[in-house]
């Protein structure tokens, strides 16, 4: 083999390294910083009691960021105070359980446990000492664990973490329910999520994707899904269509568990705590 062969298949094998590189870099590393409106790195960060370590979802009663709405994941308690107030309140609604999400809407609460029940009571009631009036709903959602809620008006929309009806790891379904003006719920379709488009947006070829939050966009009437275990901020279409996908900073989002937009489209992530560091929200300014 002569030097100057040699020389040539040196410098094509540089090149293409070169170029498996850049490709290799381009794909792992194009997701945005932010979604548009937002900066994920600068949030106002409210530390939340002992009460509330374990932080799970959280809610606005039409957007009014006077009063959040939050419930951990071991009580059957409701827990509403003013983000940065250390006065939290709660009203007991249920026995204690795995809860992971709550919602308000029509002068309901609902209440998601991870098992897929569900829980509704008057918004009214929660001045009491305890509601007894609460109202269970089982076998309204497939077989599976969920950490995902979220209503508007007479819709109500659960996502499934893990789910029986999700045969593989390449789609998410999404259960439509309808809640009726004495508070019960019923079905109303399904819509599913595809994971495929968030591999190919991140650059992955597998991902085990298991939402923990959703909530939607004011301003845009997108869908806002967090994903906690991929530390993932995922942003969908009104018609579930995957638009874009986000990382989330670790050193921020310890553990993302829910997600809210007050009036003013700010946007609120709460993190769950542990022994080392208290539980969390997040706020994020909106700016046009």
């Amino acid at each position: 083999m002569n030097n100057s062969f040699k020389i040539f298949r040196y410098v094509f094998f540089l090149l293409a390294l070169i170029a498996f590189s850049c490709n290799h870099t381009n794909k792992t590393n194009t997701l945005p910083p932010n979604p548009k409106g937002y900066d994920l790195s600068k949030p106002q960060q409210f530390n939340m009691p002992d009460d509330l370590t374990e932080i799970s979802g959280i809610a606005f009663n039409k957007g009014d960021a006077d009063t959040i709405f939050a419930e951990q994941d071991e009580e059957g308690k409701l827990f509403y105070f003013k983000p940065g107030d250390s006065n939290v309140q709660h009203v007991k609604f249920g026995k204690s359980g795995d809860y992971e999400d709550v919602a308000i809407s029509n002068g309901w609460v609902i209440m998601l446990r991870s098992d897929g029940t569900l829980f509704t009571f008057s918004l009214k009631d929660i001045g009491k000492p305890e509601i007894t009036t609460t109202q269970k709903q089982e076998d309204l959602l497939a077989p599976g664990e969920y950490e995902g809620l979220y209503a508007d008006g007479n819709s109500v929309h659960v996502l499934c973490k893990h789910c029986s009806v999700d045969k593989t790891s390449k789609s998410t379904t999404l259960f439509n329910l309808q809640l009726s003006a004495d508070g019960l719920l019923t079905n109303a379709g399904r819509s599913t999520i595809d994971v495929k488009k968030i591999e190919e947006l991140t650059g992955q070829k597998k991902i085990a994707f298991h939402p923990s939050a959703l909530s939607k966009n004011p301003a845009t009437g997108e869908w806002y899904i967090l994903s906690s275990v991929n530390k993932l901020l995922v942003v969908a279409n009104t018609s579930w269509n995957i638009k874009e996908v986000y990382n989330l900073n670790n050193s921020l989002f310890h553990q993302p568990e829910g997600m809210a937009f007050d009036e003013d489209n700010n946007l609120y992530i709460s993190n769950e705590g542990d022994k080392l560091a208290p539980g969390n929200i997040l706020k994020f300014k909106y700016t046009k």
